[in-house]
């Protein structure tokens, strides 16, 4: 018991360690970059952190609005905050379908208007959200994990790239490929699909798993058949617009009983049950189930490494990129 003891201690050090120096690996962003003497009088990341945690203490699904925000902030584009921009035609990241159902603008623009009041003109926008996922998991039970600082944001958001994320109907060989696409390997893709551990989904967005094409009931035989009845009891046949837990009893907790769920065959979506039909994948869920502790470390080294795709600095070469005044506008 005790070798087991140390054996788990010693795979959670090391994955500590590895998200402490991800910044040396995977980019040129530093811990605390904001914090750095002469830069801003008080420090952004506990303005960020107070404003989230009051957020979050007044409407607990805000934090799995703000940890999806981020990912679809990540998969398309970068982590530069290209899906808070606005666009008088309608036709930025915000406004395609995947992303109609975000929430938490409001967040980031009062975290925004409070770290400009104290620190105009230098504080990202991206990392703004960045910190504000990682504050909204912590605020819920979930695993605190680093963020490096130092982005800049992006100038250009479109809603035609949305077909970067990857879609609740995905098989596992469509999933893996879109997140070996962003530099994620198999074990981020497990750890981030827990990120469902959370939050609610469209009845529209599983609806092929309770009923078919003719809105008959037939049940997806990778879905439990009477967690699918349960399901219909809440959906009825082209419901596009009720939404229902994710990880059913335990929405609004991180935790990892959505591994759990996923092995009972009471994943929400496609992309849920698909992880077990890869060997691999089905044993990262098998150990998510049975050791929390890892599956949380885990995870915040896979959330370091996601917020890291695509990060625009200022170096020669990338994108035109800015610090916004306000986020869902570009600087005139």
């Amino acid at each position: 018991m005790a070798a087991a003891k140390s054996v788990v201690l010693v795979v959670i050090s090391c994955c500590l360690i590895a998200a402490s120096n991800a910044q040396n690996i995977f980019s040129p962003l530093m811990l605390g970059y904001y914090n750095r003497p002469g830069i801003c009088k008080q420090n952004p990341e506990v303005i960020i952190q107070q404003i989230v945690n009051g957020s979050v203490a007044a409407d607990r699904t805000l934090a799995a609005g703000l940890l999806r925000m981020h990912f679809h902030d990540a998969f398309v584009r970068g982590t530069e905050a290209s899906v808070l921009l606005k666009s008088p035609n309608n036709d930025a990241e915000r406004n395609a379908i995947p992303n109609l159902s975000l929430r938490g603008f409001e967040v980031i623009d009062a975290a925004k208007a409070a770290v400009e009041k104290v620190c105009p003109n230098v504080v990202s926008c991206a990392d703004i959200l960045a910190l504000a996922a990682r504050d909204s998991v912590v605020a819920i039970g979930g695993p605190w994990w680093p963020v490096p600082t130092g982005r800049r944001d992006g100038v250009q958001s479109h809603a035609s790239e949305t077909t970067d994320l990857p879609p609740p109907s995905a098989n596992f060989t469509q999933l893996l490929s879109m997140f070996q696409k962003k530099n994620l390997d198999k074990v981020d893709l497990v750890a981030l699909s827990a990120a469902h551990t959370i939050g609610r989904g469209h009845c529209g967005a599983f609806s092929s798993r309770i009923y078919d094409a003719a809105g008959n009931n037939a049940i997806d035989p990778t879905l439990d058949a009477a967690y699918a009845n349960k399901l219909r009891g809440f959906c009825p046949p082209r419901d596009t617009v009720t939404t229902v837990e994710m990880d059913p009893n335990s929405s609004l907790n991180f935790d990892s009983h959505y591994f759990q769920a996923v092995l009972a065959k009471q994943g929400l979506f496609k992309s849920d049950a698909a992880l077990l039909t890869d060997a691999g994948a089905r044993s990262l869920v098998q150990t998510g189930a049975s050791a929390p502790i890892i599956f949380k470390s885990q995870f915040g080294f896979s959330m370091t490494k996601m917020g890291k795709i695509g990060v625009l600095t200022g170096r020669p070469g990338e994108p035109p990129s800015q610090i916004r005044k306000q986020c869902a506008f570009v600087n005139p």
